[in-house]
């Protein structure tokens, strides 16, 4: 996985360098994908499929490919962060996914531009190239940093986020919004964040990070919901993932705000 992720890296990494030079689609507001983009889910494709050639694939822009081997799959963001990469931001990554039975079992999250690999697989722990990773140990929501995705154009839930990030932005030490939810579990994982909420985010997004954080000793659920269980992805796509602490006061914080 990681190999796949550092291949497809290298023609990512070329095309940021260019890139008021890529040729550029439009498939909905505010919604970019780019010739990078494909190109990097075409280098992913083949590198995984000649791995485990009986896996399906679930792709965020060529959507799923059936395998034979019915219990286990690839989940693949080829670039999360495009916004941030079509505009010059340098904070974008690869996300890949090993789901077997329904389980995420491995993760692998890498960032081709600070060369930072965080993966982790079940029961094996979370890492950060070969650093053993754990989540923030601050107990007080006056000391956590939060990361949160803000929706944009005309998709929903924008009158739930500006009630939510009321709530949280004096009750904590601070927001951040970079553009890479993947990442954004990532930074969960490694403690430079506390916690981390987002509404309607896809399987690509978020499988391999909800791993990374499980296996560094956080916790992640629906927001407003309990836990998942290990390697399991919220269905509804509304996640919060916070260290070991906080989970159930950042729940009470994001649920109150919830009603008008």
């Amino acid at each position: 996985m990681a190999g796949a992720a550092q291949k497809a890296a290298r023609g990512l990494i070329r095309d940021f360098g260019e890139v008021e030079q890529l040729q550029v689609s439009v498939k909905g507001p505010a919604d970019f994908v780019s010739a990078a983009d494909l190109r990097a889910e075409r280098t992913l494709r083949a590198e995984l499929s000649r791995a485990r050639p009986a896996f399906g694939l679930l792709m965020e822009e060529q959507g799923e490919t059936k395998g034979s081997d019915d219990a286990n799959r690839w989940i693949v963001d080829p670039l999360d962060g495009t916004t941030n990469f079509l505009h010059g931001i340098p904070h974008f990554c690869i996300s890949i996914a090993h789901e077997s039975e329904g389980r995420i079992v491995a993760g692998v999250v890498y960032d081709p531009l600070r060369d930072e690999t965080f993966w982790a697989e079940k029961g094996v722990g979370a890492y950060l190239n070969r650093n053993r990773l754990r989540v923030s140990g601050r107990k007080k929501l006056g000391e956590a940093v939060f990361a949160t995705g803000i929706p944009f154009a005309d998709m929903p839930d924008q009158d739930r986020f500006l009630r939510t990030l009321a709530a949280v932005m004096p009750a904590t030490a601070g927001v951040r919004r970079q553009g890479s939810a993947a990442l954004d579990l990532a930074y969960v994982a490694a403690g430079r964040y506390e916690a981390f909420w987002e509404y309607g985010l896809k399987p690509w997004d978020i499988a391999a990070g909800v791993l990374l954080v499980q296996e560094a000793g956080g916790f992640v659920s629906e927001i407003g919901g309990r836990p998942r269980q290990h390697g399991h992805v919220p269905e509804n796509g509304d996640v919060l993932a916070t260290n070991t602490d906080l989970h159930e006061p950042a729940q009470k914080l994001l649920k109150a705000a919830h009603t008008p």
